[in-house]
């Protein structure tokens, strides 16, 4: 057996290397921004606003659970390694009372939900779990809070909790809704929650209390509180839920989700001059901020084809992206709910807003007005405001709601930035495409067709009434969205549809056909098939004419602009007949 004095030495020796440990764990701190101090048990106190303790008698504890002191916090790291070379006589002491298998006396600590903090015997955790301990007797005084502190809450998570503890002491919603978790992981979103009800509060007292009678309908606070949760925070918290939103953002919670939304999509006000729903935000949030590796190719790859690609030879988003959220979100309801209408002096917009109502009516839809101004002058924003206050009266006229907005820059760029955050966009087609190379290049409608990321409904004369509908197809990607709108058309408001396919020979045009007649009967809709030997274009003029169609239905521009460019499309041909209101996919 060793000496007094030389178990002594070796306790000073592992003291040192306990040191050195503990010098690497701050470093290593430094390195990755996370902190490896202990939490101070009066910050926490005064954070989570606890309450009185109870003894809760002596008992075993984790070792790892043990996350602050009431003093020595600053002694020691996060894991209960020495800070600093004072205080190694002690250590040493406690360290060789181990080798000689004394009694080692609990130490005294104070929880806080899962988290406990060392009011008597910082050296002994330090040394237990310098052995490899996992457990140590304790005398446990267990403080209520609010909020459950756990046990490896870093200063961030302590603010939040914090926030969270005032939050809840503000608006009593662990009591009004107990099965509410509003748990954050970034400090100062409780600030937004906390308006928001604010504000709800205040239209709830408006509702209630009419300028006729100041006094009337007073609503107490906690009404708003529940009222908020039930009708503003959880159909949002539906959206992320349903849409697996939260699968993009790993260590995130719902409220996290739910603040970075509703903010997104106040922005997204601000900037278009109309609200945004709440799933389009959403989705918007996942592609502007998630981590995942495939949304952040996906920006990157934006960000490149946009620097290097002319903006008439750009493929435009993808096809079928712009049906995500109808087919997952809005087909039981109405596929066209928002709706984009350009507007122009002089009339220009005029048919386009005519043949936007019809659609109105038929699917409820909201419109949403877009006037580019010319210049900026207050003559230029005068007319602008008058064209938008006729944009209102017609509207409401038609027992539909819309606003207009007033925008500068680039007409065809506005168009496709606005018209992303709709359904539809319904386009008065004055100048269509031109037959030669260089109009096309020019063309400002072409542009809109390439780039804008949802249908666009061209509309070449007077209005139509929209009742028999011809499907192009060629089975193409941006045709099978055609096949897509044509089923819900056909279907939704009961329409008798036709569907034409254009191929070098009959067999070729029935193989083609094929498809969407399976597709079509899958869902029970009847149609007429035409197939045609030819150019696809002329057997889209011939079949409109033949049956009587007053809409034709295709996919965009496909995925070799360059090509196009030079031999022009099927798309640009149907367009300079002039003929039909023209549904363009994609």
């Amino acid at each position: 057996m060793a000496a007094p004095d030389e178990r002594y030495l070796d306790a000073l020796h592992d003291f040192h290397r306990a040191r050195q440990r503990g010098s690497l764990e701050q470093i290593v701190a430094q390195l990755t921004g996370r902190s490896d101090r202990l939490l101070s048990f009066a910050e926490v106190s005064e954070q989570l606003q606890v309450g009185e303790g109870q003894d809760a008698g002596r008992q075993e504890i984790p070792l790892d659970a043990i996350v602050g002191s009431v003093g020595r916090y600053a002694d020691f790291t996060r894991t209960f390694l020495p800070r600093r070379e004072g205080g190694q006589e002690r250590w040493a002491r406690v360290r060789a009372a181990y080798d000689r298998v004394e009694d080692i006396p609990p130490i005294s600590v104070f929880q806080v939900g899962d988290a406990y903090f060392v009011l008597d015997g910082n050296h002994r955790v330090s040394v237990a779990r310098s052995l490899g301990a996992t457990h140590i007797d304790a005398y446990v005084t267990v403080v209520e809070s609010r909020v459950p502190l756990s046990a490896g809450a870093e200063q961030d998570e302590l603010i939040c909790q914090a926030q969270y503890a005032a939050f809840l002491e503000e608006t009593e919603l662990d009591r009004l809704r107990p099965e509410a978790d509003l748990t954050v992981t970034a400090p100062g979103q409780y600030r937004v929650l906390k308006a928001q009800i604010g504000r709800y509060h205040d239209w709830l007292q408006r509702e209630a209390a009419p300028e006729r009678d100041p006094g009337a309908g007073a609503v107490p606070f906690e009404a708003a509180v529940a009222g908020w949760y039930d009708e503003i925070y959880l159909p949002v918290v539906a959206v992320i839920r349903r849409r697996g939103i939260l699968d993009y953002f790993p260590g995130r919670t719902e409220t996290d989700l739910y603040v970075w939304t509703v903010e997104h999509q106040a922005e997204l006000a601000r900037e278009l001059g109309w609200e945004v729903k709440v799933d389009l935000a959403a989705n918007s949030v996942v592609s502007r901020y998630s981590g995942d590796r495939q949304k952040v190719l996906e920006r990157v790859r934006q960000r490149v084809r946009s620097a290097v690609t002319p903006p008439p030879l750009s493929p435009g988003p993808p096809a079928g992206i712009w049906r995500e959220r109808a087919v997952s979100e809005r087909i039981e309801l109405f596929l066209f709910g928002d709706i984009l209408v350009p507007m122009g002096r002089e009339g220009v917009g005029e048919r386009a807003l005519e043949q936007a109502l019809i659609v109105g009516r038929r699917e409820q839809s909201r419109l949403h007005g877009l006037h580019v101004l010319r210049q900026e002058s207050a003559e230029a924003r005068r007319q602008g405001e008058a064209l938008a206050a006729g944009f209102r009266q017609r509207v409401e006229a038609a027992g539909l709601t819309g606003e207009m907005v007033l925008e500068r820059g680039a007409v065809s760029e506005a168009i496709c930035s606005h018209g992303r955050w709709t359904d539809l966009v319904v386009v008065e087609l004055r100048h269509p495409p031109l037959p030669q190379m260089a109009g096309r290049l020019s063309s400002g409608f072409s542009a809109i067709l390439r780039r804008c990321s949802r249908p666009v409904l061209a509309v070449p004369g007077e209005p139509s009434a929209l009742q028999r509908p011809l499907l192009a197809y060629d089975g193409s990607p941006k045709a099978k969205e055609a096949l897509f709108v044509s089923a819900y058309l056909s279907a939704r408001w009961e329409l008798p549809l036709v569907v034409v396919t254009a191929g070098e020979s009959e067999g070729e045009a029935e193989a083609i056909i094929d498809d969407a007649r399976f597709y079509l009967i899958a869902r029970g809709i009847s149609a007429t098939y035409v197939t045609r030997r030819g150019e696809p274009a002329e057997a889209i003029r011939e079949t409109a004419e033949a049956t009587g169609r007053d809409l034709i239905v295709m996919g965009g521009y496909g995925f070799q602009p360059l090509l196009e460019l030079v031999r022009g499309s099927t798309v640009e041909q149907v367009l300079r007949w002039r003929r039909w209101p023209v549904l363009i996919c994609r």
